[in-house]
């Protein structure tokens, strides 16, 4: 019976197969580090390489590893006996990596070189302001209201103080400045900061005395401080800048963009530490200065009127009140307020203090608002200055009763009497006369219920209705001042009008500016309205002399040499606290011009709930008096040359 087979392969070495030993393997060819030839491979016989047993014969072993396929093109060629490959390839990979580098090199240091240089050196430069002077606020002669002058901020560098000086420097910064010791030793010392300030708005020659005692780390820079010089009156007219020197209140605000100027700026360059080292040629922009403003005010007059405002309504315990001088042609000569305030101490100061009363209090005008009512009856040819009214001394409209101030018995007044007298029963036979359209339209002429044309913050219009919107006895009331509110610049334009033969100019307080090469430039001419004829107002004048006649209510603001014109007013005031007139007291107004035959300069005063006397001729005019006198001669307008006419008062 015969053996199975192996199906196995058979070794073909097992039958004596010569082995094919690659040449140069034997001891001899291989340095004996070869198989001798004929020898068999311990591994193919299965015999173990150290001292393993021999495999059986015709039994076939697997291989310890899988046979390995065909390698791949790729990996042959980066076999580790190859470099070759690896260094071409590597070599072209750095060559990309330098052709990057150099044209990113050439990129910047070539093409962009001039903006990365820019912005290098944007790192190292620091733009600092230059302060610029804000332009001045003068009277019509230049005299300043307000004005600014250089002043230093000192201040200290922690860091470049020497040591043995640190000592003498906190003495001598907190006696000469008045500071805690303590105060200052924490800013010398300090680590937070190279610029600790010590006190700001120092005096030029204070500075200069400190400068000299050279304290290495203490230094200063330029600044400008506002300054208002003292007594001036005008307080509640200029207004104050703020901390930061741009106009808060009154004219400093509203003259903001011209008095400013554009601050300058200059470039330094900042060294180790923070150090600021100056550039030649470093200034960026050249500072602007701001330019002057001129006014039409007087000092002296508006020194004058805040004085005697001042005085009066301290004697009669008078809540507020307010005096303006004026020309016929508008230019406010003073506006005077009290109470006022000091614009050096703000802080001690109210809002009830720095209101300028002469804009924003408005008020029941009185029997000043008689020469309205009178110059439309003159001017519609209702009456003539000589018409003859029936006056007692009260009268009954649609239930209520109207009284003169004064009791007396029925009279024949002509219209300067009633002017003259101040009757309010005579004035409301005129007004009936005139009738509700005709006094609503003349008192619209005139600049009630509009502004005043001075464009100033804060100003209060008053109160003026159409005459569809009065009821019963409003015509009567308003005749003579009742139930209608102005201010006390409209008041005063009102009687410009009359000074200025029948024309209305708006009021203004700005006479020019100066320009960028500082020369004067007149402001616009304000604008102008006829509201009267001429004759009318020659009329118009004359009555109001008769106040301060004989028999007028006004005989204390007569001024020796000088004609003088004018009338009184007396009117029940809103308490503003209760809206009632039960607790408000009074307004005393007196308004007048002089010299009559040619005005020159009109004077309003207003006071608010004087306590002691109200009526207009013994509260107002004495003030008018003192500031009308004091006005004439500073602004030397010579006596009057004519004597007053008579005029018929009675019949």
């Amino acid at each position: 019976m015969s053996t199975p087979r192996d199906p196995r392969p058979r070794n073909p070495r097992r039958r004596g197969t010569p082995d094919r030993t690659v040449k140069g393997t034997s001891p001899r060819e291989n340095g004996g580090q070869g198989r001798p030839r004929g020898s068999v491979d311990p591994a193919r016989t299965g015999t173990a390489a150290k001292g393993g047993r021999p495999r059986p014969r015709g039994k076939a072993v697997p291989s310890r590893r899988p046979p390995r396929g065909p390698v791949p093109p790729l990996r042959r060629r980066f076999r580790r006996s190859d470099p070759g490959p690896r260094i071409r390839i590597a070599l072209a990979l750095m060559g990309v990596v330098l052709l990057v580098f150099a044209g990113r090199l050439v990129q910047i240091q070539g093409i962009e070189a001039a903006s990365y240089a820019s912005a290098a050196a944007e790192l190292r430069l620091s733009e600092t302001e230059i302060p610029t002077t804000r332009g001045s606020i003068t009277d019509a002669d230049g005299r300043p209201f307000a004005m600014s002058v250089e002043v230093r901020t000192v201040f200290v560098d922690p860091y470049d103080v020497k040591a043995d000086e640190r000592d003498t420097i906190v003495t001598e910064l907190s006696r000469r400045f008045d500071l805690p010791e303590e105060e200052v030793a924490r800013k010398v010392d300090s680590d937070d900061s190279r610029y600790q300030v010590i006190a700001r708005e120092v005096p030029l020659e204070e500075w200069k005395e400190l400068d000299e005692l050279d304290l290495q780390g203490v230094a200063a820079e330029t600044a400008y401080k506002r300054v208002y010089p003292e007594e001036t009156g005008a307080a509640n007219l200029v207004g104050f800048v703020g901390t930061d020197g741009h106009g808060l209140e009154g004219l400093e605000s509203v003259l903001e963009d011209t008095l400013a100027g554009d601050p300058g700026s200059r470039q330094v360059e900042l060294g180790t530490g923070g150090t600021e080292i100056p550039m030649a040629n470093g200034v960026a922009k050249e500072p602007v200065p701001g330019h002057d403003v001129r006014l039409t005010l007087d000092q002296d007059v508006q020194w004058r009127a805040q004085q005697a405002l001042a005085q009066r309504a301290g004697e009669l315990g008078a809540d507020s009140g307010s005096v303006i001088v004026m020309r016929p042609t508008g230019e406010i000569v003073a506006m005077a307020n009290y109470p006022t305030y000091d614009p050096d101490a703000i802080e001690e100061s109210t809002p009830e203090q720095r209101a300028n009363g002469a804009l924003s209090a408005a008020f029941e005008p009185g029997s000043t608002n008689k020469v309205i009512t009178a110059a439309a009856a003159l001017e519609e040819d209702v009456v003539t200055p000589d018409t003859v009214y029936t006056v007692p001394d009260s009268i009954r409209r649609h239930g209520e009763t109207f009284r003169d101030s004064h009791n007396h018995p029925t009279q024949r007044m002509t219209l300067n009497g009633i002017m003259a007298t101040s009757s309010n029963v005579g004035t409301i036979k005129v007004a009936e006369d005139v009738g509700a359209e005709g006094l609503y339209e003349y008192l619209g002429k005139f600049g009630f219920g509009e502004p005043s044309g001075l464009g100033l913050p804060g100003e209060n219009s008053g109160i003026l209705t159409a005459p569809d919107e009065w009821w019963g006895t409003q015509l009567a009331s308003i005749s003579f001042g009742h139930g209608i509110s102005v201010n006390a610049v409209q008041m005063a334009s009102v009687y410009a009008t009359v000074a200025n033969d029948g024309v209305r100019v708006e009021p203004t307080v700005i006479a020019g500016s100066t320009d960028e090469n500082g020369e004067f430039r007149p402001a616009p001419e304000p604008a102008k309205e006829r509201v009267i004829s001429e004759e009318t107002a020659r009329e118009l004048r004359l009555m109001l002399e008769a106040v301060t006649g004989e028999h007028g209510t006004a005989q204390d603001a007569r001024i020796p040499g000088y004609r003088v014109a004018g009338k009184t007013g007396t009117a029940n005031r809103v308490d503003p606290d209760t809206g009632s007139y039960d607790t408000g007291g009074y307004t005393s107004t007196f308004v007048g011009m002089a010299p009559a035959d040619d005005p020159e300069l009109i004077v309003q005063v207003v006071l608010h709930n004087p306590k002691e006397q109200y009526y207009g001729g013994e509260a107002a005019a004495p003030v008018f008096t003192d500031v009308m006198s004091f006005a004439l001669k500073t602004l030397q307008i010579p006596p009057t040359a004519t004597e007053q006419p008579n005029i018929r008062l009675f019949e």
